[in-house]
């Protein structure tokens, strides 16, 4: 792996908008107060949990799309 390579860079430029809204939408369903902006607040625990979840969802959701499923 690169060591200029962020990890916070969308592969999809093109998604980067749709991943934030996600990201916001897993939060709220988590009860954690993410905001846009500064979110100094929030404990590493609190958006380790936002980003695990969003990985949880989406590897739910492809193999869903995998098996034929919807």
């Amino acid at each position: 792996m690169s060591s200029n390579r962020s990890s916070n860079r969308a592969e999809v430029p093109e998604a980067r908008e749709a991943l934030d809204q996600f990201k916001y939408e897993v939060a709220q369903e988590l009860n954690i107060p993410l905001k846009k902006g500064y979110n100094g607040d929030l404990t590493s625990a609190q958006n380790g949990y936002v980003g695990g979840y969003m990985v949880k969802k989406m590897i739910e959701a492809q193999e869903k799309q995998m098996s034929g499923m919807r």
